[in-house]
């Protein structure tokens, strides 16, 4: 019977016992990392829910200075400021021409207003240019509401001529509530001149305009 093939069993025999111990070793320690990672990562919070990352805190406003802000909302203001100032400065110089305007306009109607009715103090009927006048009504929507008629002047003759008008405001019975006297001056021959019969009176009662005298002289 040969010894050597015995002494080569009870070779292995006792290598056996040593790997089976090395890989249960490798088998354990694997195991606990894993169960380490995921206790790190999966292991539910005190109140049942997983961990997560906190959110990143905002900055802290406080440590911003104003002082970057304040030359742009300076210069801002001072272009706001002298925007408005030259809004204003053109609004009043617009304001100051139109009132200039208007008070030329009115002194010249006015002046020829006095004028027709001093003409017509002592004309008797209805005038002698009664056929050189119409008038038509304006529109309230116009107007802003108010009463106004457009009186047309027509000059007939190879002269300048002057022109005056009566027109009163009656109301639905036919009585004169208002009398307004319109003229135009040194009318051109051929040429024709407009303008404004405008009632004083509220807008109720109603009133309608009427052409009463027209004298040319």
């Amino acid at each position: 019977m040969n010894p050597l093939p015995l002494r080569g069993k009870r070779r292995s025999a006792h290598r056996r016992p040593a790997v089976t111990a090395a890989l249960t070793l490798a088998a354990t320690v694997t195991a606990a990392a894993l169960i380490s990672c995921s206790t790190e990562s999966d292991a539910p919070s005190a109140e049942g829910s997983r961990t997560v990352s906190e959110r990143p805190t905002a900055p802290d406003s406080s440590s911003f200075s104003e002082k970057t802000a304040s030359p742009l909302k300076s210069k801002a203001s001072e272009a706001a400021e002298s925007a408005r100032a030259s809004a204003s400065k053109a609004e009043a110089s617009a304001s100051e021409r139109a009132d200039e305007f208007e008070a030329s306009v009115s002194a010249d109607t006015e002046r020829a207003n006095q004028a027709a009715e001093d003409a017509l103090k002592d004309v008797d009927g209805r005038g002698n240019a009664m056929a050189d006048v119409s008038m038509t009504g304006k529109p309230r929507s116009e107007t802003g509401g108010v009463l106004a008629s457009v009186v047309t002047f027509t000059n007939r003759t190879d002269e300048k001529a002057d022109f005056a008008v009566q027109v009163d405001f009656v109301d639905s019975s036919g009585k004169t509530v208002e009398t307004r006297y319109i003229g135009t001056e040194d009318l051109e021959p051929g040429k024709r001149a407009q303008r404004y019969a405008i009632s004083h009176e509220p807008p109720e009662p109603k009133l309608s305009a009427k052409l009463v005298k027209a004298q040319r002289y």
